[in-house]
């Protein structure tokens, strides 16, 4: 009887469990709208930096660095200026190798580098989203390349991570981190592009922006110049809110708001990894 009990809710908890996990596109609308703040570049700002989610991911901030000029691409399913004629392929190909359907590679500020660790089953859930996403019609300028810069990806992101790489916390959170390309905007950009070797995380990168000028700050484990004197708390208050340890507020472009939406779980294992980024000063 004990026997049969346990069986059956062992069946139930099972059909619970499937009855509320996520689809393709929810996943993909998570990734999208908080850790990969793909809003944040790609949806036009109002006042304050503020999105405007009328036009959601219809383009958005401009660049004007030694290496390019450009704007964020239109990404919604508009056939003419977004990507609704682009193949499920072509995406995916743009999302991980930075290169349009045409063959031209997109700007080193699209985050594709940070797109190679992509678990398959993520690009897929990213993919099936942006098909949901309503068309806007929004050409943007032609983009300017000035230099041919090499693909420039962090250490350990070469190849797509696997749900067992997922089991651990500290990997999970570099996984995060990584499609989050928060290193990215904390590491300074040169003539040749980041230099993940020798400044990964160090920050002093600039946005100008409708906020004024921000700077990214460094977020090595620098107990002075970093973020390693921080508790958890304060760094996801930092991460989630905009708050710095002193209580003053982050401005924009730091995407605070997409990142609120976060699991806690997700969040902890930024932590976690965080805690593992070489002091840089």
């Amino acid at each position: 009887m004990k026997f049969r009990s346990a069986l059956m809710f062992a069946v139930l908890l099972a059909a619970t469990g499937s009855a509320f996990a996520e689809t393709p596109v929810e996943r993909g609308k998570y990734l999208v709208n908080t850790i990969m703040t793909c809003q944040n570049c790609h949806t036009p700002k109002g006042e304050r930096g503020a999105p405007i989610f009328e036009r959601d991911l219809s383009s958005g901030l401009s660049w004007d660095e030694p290496p390019f000029k450009v704007t964020a691409s239109n990404i919604t399913q508009d056939k003419e200026t977004g990507i609704g004629s682009w193949t499920d392929e072509q995406i995916k190909t743009a999302l991980r190798k930075g290169q349009r359907p045409n063959g031209v590679h997109l700007a080193a500020i699209m985050p594709s580098d940070f797109y190679e660790i992509l678990t398959p089953g993520d690009l897929d859930a990213i993919v099936a989203y942006l098909r949901t996403v309503k068309p806007v019609k929004q050409e943007t300028p032609t983009p300017e390349y000035r230099i041919a810069l090499p693909r420039h990806i962090p250490s350990g992101a070469e190849k797509p991570f696997n749900e067992s790489d997922m089991a651990d916390k500290v990997k999970k959170g570099f996984y995060l981190a990584t499609i989050g390309h928060c290193f990215e905007c904390h590491t300074p950009m040169g003539p040749k592009g980041r230099d993940f070797e020798n400044s990964y995380g160090k920050g002093g990168f600039e946005f100008p922006g409708p906020w004024g000028v921000s700077v990214s700050r460094n977020i090595t484990s620098h107990k002075e110049k970093g973020i390693g004197a921080w508790t958890d708390d304060e760094i996801k208050r930092a991460i989630t809110k905009g708050v710095r340890k002193d209580g003053s507020p982050l401005k924009p472009p730091m995407g605070f708001g997409f990142y609120a939406n976060m699991t806690e779980a997700d969040l902890d294992a930024v932590v976690a990894y965080l805690r593992t980024v070489p002091a840089k000063e």
